[in-house]
Order: structure tokens, then C-alpha cells, then sequence
């Protein structure tokens, strides 16, 4: 039964320490809050200005375009840093794959580009 306990013990602390932290998070905000609200404490301070229209107003598409653009670049990231951790176990079919991988991704980029999906004019 001791042998139990001791294979426990990691986990057992390490839920503890999860839930007190997730108390501490939920009570911090009730002690740090502020009491005395003005205009310039409960202004808009994420993007610098005020809301000037309804929020359910169309978006140019370029804002969506650059937004997959994005998410197509960071996956690739998370392809290439597995492989670049492993790199010096393959053999030359896995450096080639990678190769045929980015090269894909380039003639996407360069279509993107020649296409003006970058342009902000």
C-alpha cells in the first residue's frame, strides 16, 4: 500500500497545486478590482480609440486573406520543428519530403503575391 502512495504523490501535488492556483486566479480579480470607476478607467485601451460603428460591420476581405496566410505560415513552423529535431535520423527521403513541402508552400506564396493578396492599397 506505501508503494501505491508514493506512485501517487506526483500527482496528487501536482492537482493540488492546479487548484490552488485556479482559486487564486478566481479570487485575484474580486481583490484587485477596481472600486471607483471614471470615464478614463472604463475607456476602450486595446486598440487606442473608441468604437465608432456597429460591430457587426463587414470586414475587407484582405483582413481574412492575411489571416490564412498567417495560419498556413504557422502551421508550416509546426511541421518544420519536428523535423528539424530529427533531422540528423533521417535518411534523404526525409530531407526530400521536407523539400517537396516547402517548395509547395513557396509556389502558394508567390501566387498569394503576384495574385496581390498582400497589397494594401
Amino acid at each position: 500500500m506505501t508503494d501505491l502512495w508514493t506512485e501517487y504523490l506526483p500527482l496528487a501535488v501536482f492537482i493540488a497545486v492546479a487548484l490552488v492556483i485556479a482559486v487564486a486566479l478566481m479570487v485575484a480579480p474580486f481583490l484587485v478590482a477596481y472600486r471607483n470607476p471614471d470615464p478614463e478607467k472604463v475607456s476602450a485601451y486595446e486598440c487606442g480609440f473608441n468604437a465608432f460603428d456597429d460591430a457587426r460591420m463587414k470586414f475587407d476581405v484582405r483582413f481574412y486573406l492575411v489571416s490564412i496566410l498567417f495560419i498556413i505560415f504557422d502551421l508550416e513552423i509546426a511541421f518544420i520543428f519536428p523535423w528539424a529535431v530529427a533531422f540528423g535520423d533521417m535518411a534523404a527521403l526525409g530531407f526530400w519530403s521536407m523539400m517537396l513541402f516547402l517548395g509547395v508552400l513557396t509556389v502558394g506564396f508567390i501566387y498569394e503575391w503576384k495574385m496581390g493578396a498582400l497589397e494594401w492599397d
